[in-house]
């Protein structure tokens, strides 16, 4: 399929935004400049540039007219038609010294890479500037930022009459440095920050005089184009080191974009959460948690799954309750019961329910009430000796259920819906010591979802409205609506824990592309309803960068006590699903 872009206006302020901040800057398509080999100065110095130099040499960013005043100026203009606080000053940056350091403040999920990159063809198509270095904060973002600036081309092409030259910057690659400073129009690198505040022999590269690079190195040519560099993410880039390393690119100007900026600079855009829902830019996150209580003097397990209202109708409870089966052996089932039910029947006589009945359902507090007094509140579990399989099992049918609900009322619209499910360990999905190779999570997803499949196309079964999505969901058979992401053994070609950083700027975050390419680079079939992929399992370093707006629910099946990095905290015996 191929994606279509809308401008929208609230995207367009906040290209305004900083755009605005140069007002006045007199229009310039570049300035000739030539390195010499043998007097090549640190990077931190100010570069040798020859304005008799021909283009072959360099065509770098003008520099900034304005005086520090007219900038002040313009920036006080800008915060008050977006009602921000008035800056007294100009705020310097240890990355940037001396050069103006903007912040634009927008919520995760309005789409702040595609406002950068327009950002970057209006400071283009104004003021002539066509040099820009994207600075992000790991392999993940860096992979979603190229494929972002790939598939929004034509679409700036039609808007600009131009698009983005863009590459991904690589030491053994030095040609495309060579091209982004001799060529003319828009050029951009994209550069993760390990890529040069790292002490590995490839990445010290560009502090080096390399013989295939002319002698020259290749920090010196990319400070030479005096680059207007943005930062994705910028409180993920705030070690000493990485702001040393930042200076070094000898930047014209800085432009910071997050929904959570650690550190403030010069803000001129602010578009934040209660913006954001209160616009409709962002989906309703709605969290349903798993708790573990005990019933008051019995083990009986009972989870209470949701309240079910239906017109004319008395709620009904939807709940988990084990059933002895004609077979043998206890299983646990969900059934909807009323109030009066007596639990001991229903489970075909498991001495754990013995005086067990449902004496009320309360849709308005979620709740059921019991006749020993307990009340069972929606995404509680009941069971003094509950299995961490059970709570697994729980939340993978949660997200399930919250996919198909979401699935139906979106279906007729032709937007596909996505639930990315985060683990720990691959195993847990793909287990390659099992004939199927289906991991523990996989096993119960295709167990959980083959039941609620079948429960839901009987329910429709006699709605004439919803005749091609019941086709849709008979369509694909269980094992194709699921797919894992995870980095590749060379060796084995086996799914494996990819490694991820320990320390830094970056730590817990992917060193490996392998498991991006799928999600981030081909996201076009991804969202295509005849791609029969609809859940992703997913290693948790790909929390970072992984942008894709069809993702309606999340489940985490996996521990953690980073509260920045999750979306959710998972703590003790509590887990939860994201919707």
């Amino acid at each position: 399929m191929k994606l279509q872009f809308k401008i929208q206006q609230y995207q367009t302020d906040a290209v305004d935004a900083v755009v605005e901040v140069f007002a006045g800057q007199p229009k310039h398509d570049g300035v000739s400049y030539r390195i010499d080999p043998g007097r090549a100065k640190p990077a931190t110095a100010p570069m040798l540039f020859d304005p008799s130099a021909t283009s072959d040499s360099g065509l770098r960013n003008a520099e900034i007219a304005l005086t520090p005043t007219q900038r002040l100026e313009n920036v006080q203009h800008v915060q008050r038609s977006r009602n921000l606080p008035l800056s007294d000053k100009l705020v310097d940056s240890k990355a940037a010294p001396g050069a103006p350091n903007l912040d634009v403040e927008m919520e995760t999920g309005t789409g702040k890479t595609y406002v950068y990159i327009k950002t970057i063809m209006e400071l283009h198509k104004r003021y002539g500037w066509s040099k820009f270095i994207i600075v992000v904060p790991s392999v993940a973002i860096r992979e979603g930022v190229k494929k972002s600036i790939d598939l929004t081309a034509e679409h700036f092409q039609q808007t600009y009459g131009s698009k983005p030259r863009s590459f991904i910057y690589n030491s053994a690659q030095l040609h495309e440095l060579e091209r982004f400073s001799s060529d003319a129009g828009v050029q951009v690198m994209i550069i993760n920050i390990q890529a040069f505040n790292s002490t590995s022999k490839d990445n010290r590269r560009i502090y080096d005089e390399l013989d295939d690079f002319q002698s020259r190195r290749p920090i010196d040519v990319i400070s030479a184009n005096r680059p207007i560099v943005i930062i994705d993410e910028p409180q993920k880039i705030s070690a000493p080191k990485s702001l040393e390393a930042l200076s070094r690119f000898n930047a014209l100007m800085v432009l910071r974009y997050s929904a959570t900026h650690k550190v403030e600079h010069t803000k001129v855009h602010r578009l934040d959460a209660l913006d954001a829902y209160n616009q409709k830019l962002v989906k309703k996150i709605a969290v349903r948690g798993i708790t573990v209580k005990g019933l008051a003097g019995t083990t009986a397990y009972l989870y209470l799954d949701a309240i079910e209202i239906a017109k004319g109708a008395k709620p009904r409870a939807r709940v988990e309750i084990e059933v002895q089966t004609k077979g043998g052996p206890i299983a646990r089932q969900v059934k909807r019961l009323d109030v009066r039910t007596n639990l001991h029947d229903i489970s075909n006589g498991i001495e754990a329910y013995k005086g067990l009945f449902i004496t009320d359902i309360d849709a308005n507090r979620d709740v059921i009430e019991l006749s020993n007094g307990d009340v069972v509140i929606a995404g509680q579990l009941s069971d003094r000796d509950v299995t961490e399989e059970a709570k697994r099992r729980i939340q993978i049918r949660e997200v399930i259920r919250a996919h198909l609900d979401k699935e139906r009322e979106l279906f007729t619209q032709g937007v596909k819906v996505l639930s990315l499910f985060f683990i720990d360990e691959v195993a847990k999905y793909r287990d390659y010591d099992r004939e199927d190779t289906l991991g523990d999570y996989a096993r119960t997803f295709e167990e959980e979802y083959a039941a609620i499949v079948d429960e839901t196309l009987g329910e429709l079964e006699f709605d004439v409205a919803s005749a091609a999505y019941r086709a849709y969901l008979r369509r694909d058979n269980v094992h194709a609506v699921h797919e894992g992401y995870f980095s590749i053994d060379k060796k084995t070609r086996h799914a494996v824990d990819g490694p991820v950083h320990t320390t830094g700027d970056e730590k817990g975050q992917s060193k490996d592309v392998d498991a991006y390419d799928l999600i981030l680079k081909d996201k076009e079939r991804l969202l295509s309803l005849a791609e029969p992929v609809r859940f992703i399992f997913s290693h948790s370093a790909l929390r970072e960068g992984w942008d894709n707006p069809n993702v309606f629910v999340m489940g985490m099946l996996k521990k953690s006590d980073n509260t920045v990095s999750r979306p959710v905290r998972n703590n003790g015996t509590k887990s939860h699903a994201r919707t």
